[in-house]
């Protein structure tokens, strides 16, 4: 997968997103067909290295040798073999490599250049923007659009949601700065969609942790309920919690339920939680994934009660 993290449910942490460059290692080794005819190795010796998972076909013409299973760099560089020159990697796959791949895709995302000639090739998606790329960045040796540029690009083009859980990623992972994504948001002034990154960048937050999470701030203040903010801390007698979003004035609080809290240890530590909030006076409503992606109606619903409740108490 291009990305760490998608529009499904299970662990979707953005620290999780900034550790995904790290763990690539692009250890295989490209050869064409060429030398390897080249070096006297037969179509026959060719096909039984590939059933036997010695060479693996990444694209018409070239293999991959060294490795059982090729990674998003293997992917990436193998893309740009087979690419004009002046190709760089960009949009989810750049993403990924520069430590904010909240939106997955299987495929290779490249930026060409505008008056060049690239051949449809399976697994890569080829994109040629009306907006000239400045100087590539290298990650791992590969060619990038910068950072800036990278969410930019995804927050014109990506459904809302995910544009948001990306602008959040780059800020909550400290990847760019917001004045470096403004800046990017003028340079892509008149091209399709840039209003919506432009109002995008407005909303985005860097404080949240993970994209269950934007997606559920992003329900609610579509909602016209803005008084809630992430992460916000409740302390109280040498106790310290952290709400996913909270509503201070009314002690009102919104938290994602994902997988992980159906661990037994983890639930007993919640009941703990949630009492003592309780106590205190906090009113506590918990959303699943299908909450948010299926029935984001609830989600307000059940916070509009709670506020009311809070109000008339």
């Amino acid at each position: 997968m291009a990305g760490l993290a998608g529009t499904l449910p299970g662990v979707d942490l953005y620290k999780a997103a900034r550790e995904f460059p790290r763990t690539l290692q692009g250890r295989g080794t490209l050869i064409s067909s060429v030398q390897i005819a080249d070096g006297g190795i037969s179509r026959g010796t060719l096909y039984g290295s590939r059933v036997r998972g010695r060479a693996i076909r990444m694209h018409h013409g070239l293999y991959l040798v060294g490795v059982a299973e090729p990674d998003l760099l293997d992917r990436a560089r193998a893309a740009l073999a087979v690419s004009p020159p002046g190709t760089v990697v960009g949009y989810q796959t750049a993403a990924a490599m520069q430590g904010f791949g909240v939106a997955e895709d299987e495929d290779i995302h490249l930026v060409a250049p505008p008056d060049s000639r690239f051949s449809q090739c399976r697994g890569i998606a080829a994109h040629r923007p009306a907006l000239a790329v400045p100087r590539a960045v290298r990650v791992h040796g590969i060619p990038c659009t910068p950072p800036a540029r990278t969410a930019i690009d995804l927050a014109r083009t990506l459904d809302q949601s995910l544009a948001l859980a990306t602008l959040d990623c780059v800020l909550h992972n400290r990847v760019c700065g917001r004045d470096a994504l403004t800046a990017e948001v003028a340079r892509h002034r008149g091209l399709p969609d840039v209003e919506q990154a432009r109002t995008l960048l407005t909303k985005a937050d860097g404080r949240s942790v993970c994209t269950q999470e934007t997606m559920l701030r992003s329900i609610i203040h579509t909602a016209g309920l803005l008084e809630f903010v992430p992460q916000f801390e409740v302390r109280q007698g040498g106790r310290r919690y952290v709400l996913d979003l909270a509503d201070p004035r009314h002690m009102v609080a919104a938290e994602y339920d994902g997988v992980s809290h159906d661990e037994p240890s983890r639930r007993v530590d919640d009941r703990e939680r949630h009492n003592w909030l309780d106590g205190l006076g906090w009113r506590m409503r918990y959303f699943t994934a299908r909450d948010i992606y299926v029935r984001p109606w609830k989600v307000i619903s059940d916070i509009r009660t709670a506020l009311n409740l809070a109000s008339s108490r």
